[in-house]
């Protein structure tokens, strides 16, 4: 059984093939041929154990990731093993992929929710996901400008993503421009909405990736309420666990305005139907993407050993 490293995993999978590969495991759980297992807190003395899990036949692999909370730090691992005989596979040490699987799920989501000319990206939060969102997303779509909401973003930070994105990269001023902004990703640890949704323009894609606790939120049941279409990775889970979708006002009708990725994907429900849409993705960070990555982290570590 292999161990695969943080570094080796950066070495191994490019944003491009995180992409490629979540959109075939969404796919697969979009045709019912994968399966998940929902989020499992445990905690005691201030530690918490969390664990999820998916089987994903198609692409051969079945796994689990378990990690630590502690002080709000997080370490990651996975355990992988075969579809096709049972066998365990590797132990993944899973930072790397938790930061490139998150982005990746959002550029896919994007791809049916975003407006392909979106030039202005507006980032709450640049911390280790929200820069994972600016470098995956400057290479998915023709921006301009990214302005970063973050007050502990340093001015080297900020010049290292204008660097990495080849994008124009400035603070954003006390007043965040989301009038002007065609995506809006919002990455960060607040407890209450971050911004008014009135403020919104006509057409914007919302990306709220920062909490997957149900008493948080990043979006207010304005935003919501604007909505055309609300996307998710997997309903019970996200309805269980994001505060934006648990806390929002039972008289919006969100339910019949939300979807899964998987049915964006397979074509089951077509995604932005028009310009002047507000789309939104609310992901709280599912199983199916961590296997799904780590499998192809297996897979391409065999093949360089000639395997």
């Amino acid at each position: 059984m292999l161990h695969i490293t943080d570094a080796m995993v950066d070495e191994l999978i490019d944003a491009a093939a995180a992409q490629q590969i979540l959109r075939e495991a969404f796919a697969c759980f979009g045709q019912g041929e994968a399966a998940m297992q929902t989020r499992e807190r445990t905690e005691a003395g201030g530690v918490k154990l969390s664990t999820m899990g998916a089987v994903i036949p198609g692409l051969r692999v079945a796994g689990a990731k378990v990690y630590t909370t502690i002080k709000g730090k997080f370490d990651f691992v996975i355990l992988l093993f075969s579809t096709e005989d049972g066998r365990p596979l590797a132990t993944l040490e899973a930072n790397a992929i938790t930061r490139l699987r998150t982005a990746a799920s959002t550029v896919v989501a994007a791809s049916y929710l975003a407006r392909p000319e979106s030039r202005r990206l507006m980032l709450y939060g640049a911390g280790v996901q929200g820069q994972a969102h600016a470098r995956q997303l400057a290479r998915a779509y023709p921006l301009d400008r990214i302005t970063v909401s973050d007050p502990w973003a340093s001015d080297a930070l900020l010049q290292e993503l204008e660097r990495d994105c080849g994008v124009e990269v400035r603070r954003s001023p006390d007043v965040a421009p989301i009038e002007h902004s065609d995506i809006v990703v919002t990455a960060t640890r607040s407890r209450e909405a971050l911004f008014d949704g009135l403020r919104l323009a006509p057409g914007t894609f919302v990306a709220a990736i920062g909490s997957s606790l149900p008493e948080t939120r990043e979006l207010d049941d304005t935003a919501l309420a604007r909505a055309a279409l609300i996307a998710v990775e997997w309903l019970p889970q996200s309805f269980r666990e994001a505060g934006d979708l648990v806390l929002a006002d039972t008289t919006l009708g969100i339910d019949g305005r939300t979807v899964e990725l998987g049915a964006l994907i397979t074509g089951a429900h077509p995604g932005r139907q028009d310009a002047s849409d507000i789309t939104l993705y609310k992901a709280v960070g599912v199983g199916l993407e961590d296997v799904a990555l780590a499998g192809l982290a297996y897979q391409r570590l065999q093949g360089a050993k000639g395997i």
